[in-house]
């Protein structure tokens, strides 16, 4: 499970639910820094078993740069609305089209980003309707389907979920990872949750993980372990793109990002220290390299 460093929003947040012609979204809405100069907006989409608040750390080093950014939990995820048990809900096209209708619902171009999973709802609403956004960053978010040992994670999660409530599969999961060793992985894609952090950290990433939908994550799984490989799709469509990772990456192999660049003609950005989620591991550094690319796009 992805973790982000706080839930607790940054100074001059809002938090409120995003109303859009497809339902609404709750969001972290950030603006630019007093005396920054706006430069534009961001629309910011969690990976698979995340939230909004993944991006906490990355709202105030954006801000000062002049950019307002709009974290949002996908149709299910944490705190949006979603059906329990209908996983046709969360068919990709469908979260595609979510993300259409919260960046109308912005009413300005957008810089959209997504990570790991969100980057490829967030690839499919791009090839649906380019027009709404300015650029698309992928931030540790490959071509194709997940990596093998990743798609065994899922599976195992799947499972699980077939057979047990979502707190108890919480309960299972807590248990597994204390008798297996301490700490754990900000990767997402699997059953993985972090131990070491504060008892309120484990209060709020229970509370996210109880928010999010069943069928939303049986189905996003899926997508993860059976995703094509669309890259050509994607290169053929007129906006600038970014392809950002950490160093290290188990979802998909930085080699593999480095080569999703190159077809894309896009600016690669490599965070050193940071693995699945540099928006987590190294906020700061990726927060400079997202300003400098949306500099650029915006111009």
């Amino acid at each position: 499970m992805s973790r982000p460093i706080s839930f607790v929003p940054p100074s001059g947040a809002r938090s409120y639910r995003l109303r859009t012609a497809r339902g609404e979204f709750a969001v972290v809405d950030v603006p630019a820094a007093a005396g920054a100069g706006p430069r534009g907006t961001a629309l910011l989409l969690p990976g698979f078993t995340g939230s909004k608040e993944d991006f906490n750390a990355l709202h105030a080093p954006l801000a000062a740069r002049g950019y307002r950014t709009v974290a949002v939990d996908g149709r299910g995820q944490f705190e949006s609305d979603g059906p329990e048990h209908d996983e046709s809900a969360y068919a990709q096209e469908q979260l595609a089209r979510d993300v259409l209708a919260q960046a109308a619902a912005l009413a300005v171009p957008v810089h959209l980003l997504g990570h790991s999973l969100g980057g490829q709802i967030a690839r499919a609403a791009v090839l649906l309707d380019r027009s709404p956004f300015v650029s698309l960053t992928l931030m540790s978010s490959g071509p194709a389907q997940v990596s093998a040992a990743q798609q065994q994670r899922v599976k195992l999660l799947r499972d699980a979920l077939a057979a047990l409530s979502m707190a108890e599969v919480w309960e299972a999961v807590q248990a597994m990872e204390a008798a297996a060793a301490p700490g754990g992985t900000d990767e997402d894609g699997g059953l993985s949750v972090t131990l070491d952090s504060g008892a309120e950290d484990r209060d709020d990433l229970r509370r996210r993980w109880l928010g999010t939908r069943p069928a939303q994550l049986l189905a996003t799984g899926r997508q993860l372990c059976a995703e094509p490989d669309r890259v050509a799709e994607l290169a053929a469509v007129a906006l600038p793109f970014h392809v950002l990772s950490g160093a290290r990456d188990d979802a998909w192999p930085v080699p593999l990002l480095d080569a999703m660049a190159v077809r894309l003609g896009a600016r690669r950005t490599v965070v050193e220290g940071a693995e699945h989620s540099p928006n987590v591991d190294r906020p700061l550094a990726t927060a400079r390299a997202l300003a400098d690319f949306w500099d650029e796009a915006g111009r």
